[in-house]
């Protein structure tokens, strides 16, 4: 992904985060963007890659990577997977290790996914202080920012919402409908809803997030690395308050 014209790119440290003369180059550092099911996390994941030059990653992207090169834990990870279970905690863990040992995070990088619970959270702090010693230089902390939208609105986003399965362009019977109804305006094909786009499956995904999430917002609220953002306005809005909240909390010296 490209750097906006008028960046530059910089050494990842505190130092040259605040430092007068790079005062027009802001280095994001690491960022966790938390957020229920349908708060729109990827689409601002994207334009934070667009702005900042720096890449999303995701854990399930690492899986399927490692997976595709048949690297040993990519191995493990599929065998498990195929027997039905889950991918252990540690398992991802050195997977997300391995990915921030690589060159294109130095400027920084966005974590989708990931941690998602407080064992996780705790793992990366202290991964993050061991590359930090190796690298022998003061690198910036990981700081979360979670994109609030009301449980309702999310619902309706997530119910109303319908594909077309040719152009994959995405309406929504309640914010954004068709001309017609079950139909796509551009194919003229029929509008496909998710099997798991239901108010039940909703429901349940809900429970999981709050269970799993609410200790790793407590977690880096605890130690000052944590914003909150209104995420039921226009996407450039949200955007805005994102990157006004991380100016904020590298300026207070996060």
């Amino acid at each position: 992904m490209g750097v906006r014209a008028g960046r530059e790119v910089a050494t990842l440290t505190q130092e040259s985060a605040h430092s007068p003369a790079l005062a027009d180059v802001f280095l994001p550092g690491p960022v966790l963007l938390l957020g229920a099911p349908g708060v729109g996390k990827g689409t601002q994941a994207q334009l934070l890659m667009a702005d900042y030059g720096i890449p999303q990653i995701s854990t399930g992207d690492i899986l399927r990577d490692n997976i595709a090169r048949g690297t040993e834990l990519g191995n493990a990870a599929k065998g498990l997977m195929a027997q039905g279970q889950l991918v252990p905690d540690q398992m991802v863990n050195n997977m997300v290790g391995a990915r921030l040992e690589q060159p294109d995070v130095n400027r920084g990088y966005i974590l989708d996914g990931y941690p998602r619970t407080l064992g996780q959270a705790e793992w990366l702090d202290s991964h993050l202080v061991s590359l930090e010693k190796a690298a022998g230089a003061v690198v910036l902390p990981l700081v979360a920012i979670n994109i609030r939208v009301d449980e309702q609105v999310l619902l309706r986003r997530i119910t109303g919402r319908r594909i077309c399965a040719q152009c994959k362009h995405i309406y929504n019977v309640y914010s954004k409908p068709p001309k017609q109804e079950g139909i796509c305006d551009f194919e003229g094909s029929p509008l496909q809803h998710r099997s798991d786009d239901t108010e039940t499956a909703f429901t349940e995904r809900m429970k999981a997030y709050n269970s799993l999430t609410a200790p790793v917002i407590e977690h880096y609220s605890r130690q000052g690395r944590f914003r909150e953002v209104n995420g039921d306005r226009a996407v450039e809005e949200v955007t805005g308050t994102i990157e006004a909240s991380l100016r904020q909390l590298r300026q207070a010296g996060v």
